[in-house]
């Protein structure tokens, strides 16, 4: 057994059927995720502040800038709209993921942004791209983009889904 075939019958085994299932085998995961996934951009966001906001909703003598304390209480946010959104049995589509885009830039946009017409919750209407080699879809293409991806991933047969969000290969 391979260690992808161990983590599938580790999660299979959890039975997880319900919101407060998914919380709880999340438990130990959630804060991680949102640190890593927040520190990405800004090297400001730390695992005790995170910790801090995911399990008592508030810091204690924190004198950095408000918007690194704006996205980890964001990333709060999206986390709880991912149990809800589990628990209401939603499928993914764009609706969700400009919600879950809503969740994440909150009170987050600079004064820049707003004035170009940038808006959480709507694809971008400007050249803004992320990440380490700077990638992303021309605004113009980022509709027709989240259609494809989202229609790649409804394809995916349910005995695939981890695999397919794990970007496991099939094949070694």
């Amino acid at each position: 057994m391979d260690d992808y075939e161990k983590a599938l019958a580790l999660w299979q085994h959890k039975h997880v059927t319900t919101d407060a299932e998914l919380d709880e085998a999340l438990s130990s995961y959630r804060i991680s995720f949102a640190y890593h996934s927040g520190n990405l951009e800004n090297d400001r966001i730390t695992y005790d502040d995170t910790r801090e906001i995911f399990e008592h909703d508030r810091v204690i003598s924190y004198t950095g800038v408000l918007r690194t304390l704006l996205e980890i209480r964001n990333a709060k946010d999206a986390y709880e709209l991912f149990l809800q959104s589990f628990h209401d049995r939603r499928s993914l589509d764009e609706d969700l993921v400009k919600e879950f885009q809503k969740c994440l830039t909150l009170n987050t946009y600079d004064a820049r942004r707003h004035l170009l017409g940038e808006r959480p919750g709507e694809y971008k209407r400007h050249d803004y791209v992320t990440g380490k080699h700077e990638i992303g879809a021309a605004p113009k293409d980022v509709s027709d983009e989240m259609r494809k991806l989202l229609d790649e991933l409804h394809g995916i047969p349910t005995g695939g889904l981890l695999r397919a969000a794990s970007y496991y290969p099939t094949h070694r």
